[in-house]
This record gives C-alpha cells, sequence and structure tokens, in this order.
C-alpha cells in the first residue's frame, strides 16, 4: 500500500522541464573534469589554473540549475559534485591539493565516482520531459 502511495505522490511532483543549457553543461563538464583529473599525476600548482577554471565553471553550473524553477534534485547532485568535503569531484580537487600529485589507481577509482555523479546529473536532466514548442 505504502508503494502505491509513494508512486502516485512521486507521479504528482511537478519538476521543471528539459533545459538544453543545463544538459550542455553538465556533459561538457563532465569531459573537462576527468580529463583533468588524469593530470592528478603531475603536481597540483601546475594544473592550478584548470582547477580554477573547472571550479568556477561547476560554480556557474550549479547556480544555473539552482535558479530553475523545480529543480532542487538536480541543484542538489550538483551540490554533491562540487563539495570539497564529499567523495566527488570537489573532495578529489582538494585532496590532489593537499598531496600535491595522486596515484593512477586512485585517480581511476576516483574517477568512476566522479562520472557516475555526472551521469546522474545528466540522467535528471535528459529524462525531463521537453516542452513543446512546436506551437510556438
Amino acid at each position: 500500500m505504502w508503494l502505491v502511495a509513494l508512486a502516485f505522490l512521486a507521479s504528482c511532483t511537478t519538476i521543471s522541464p528539459f533545459n538544453q543549457k543545463a544538459y550542455e553543461q553538465a556533459t561538457s563538464l563532465k569531459v573537462e573534469a576527468l580529463a583533468l583529473m588524469d593530470k592528478a599525476i603531475t603536481p597540483y600548482a601546475t594544473q592550478k589554473q584548470s582547477v580554477d577554471a573547472l571550479k568556477l565553471n561547476m560554480e556557474k553550473a550549479y547556480e544555473y540549475v539552482k535558479g530553475l524553477p523545480q529543480n532542487e534534485e538536480t541543484a542538489n547532485q550538483w551540490a554533491i559534485i562540487k563539495d570539497p568535503s564529499r567523495h566527488s569531484l570537489g573532495g578529489f580537487l582538494k585532496r590532489w591539493e593537499e598531496k600535491s600529485t595522486l596515484g593512477y589507481t586512485y585517480i581511476q577509482e576516483a574517477k568512476g565516482e566522479v562520472s557516475e555523479a555526472f551521469d546522474s546529473v545528466i540522467g535528471l536532466e535528459s529524462g525531463k520531459k521537453k516542452a513543446d514548442t512546436a506551437h510556438k
């Protein structure tokens, strides 16, 4: 009975429609982040500009999706990705800065987690209903 009630409530929940810009930001930042993570075998200081640029672009993406109405779930996932205290991209970048370089095995494992986190954002966005623009 609870499952039926939860399914009904979930179907009543309104979420924002698909947003092409949010989708493009997420897919682009995923590729950029994973490529940068590969460079963590080199000293952090040599990639600081790239890290700062990635952090800035992530912050822009987060603020963009946070500002969309009824988009809390996607905004929450972005918050996890960028949080330096979590086991996602923000935490990886913080660890890289603290350790200067990271080992190949650690980088590969972390890339898997970061990739999944981005896939969650991408899946949330691509799963949204596309607005009917045929009549506009």
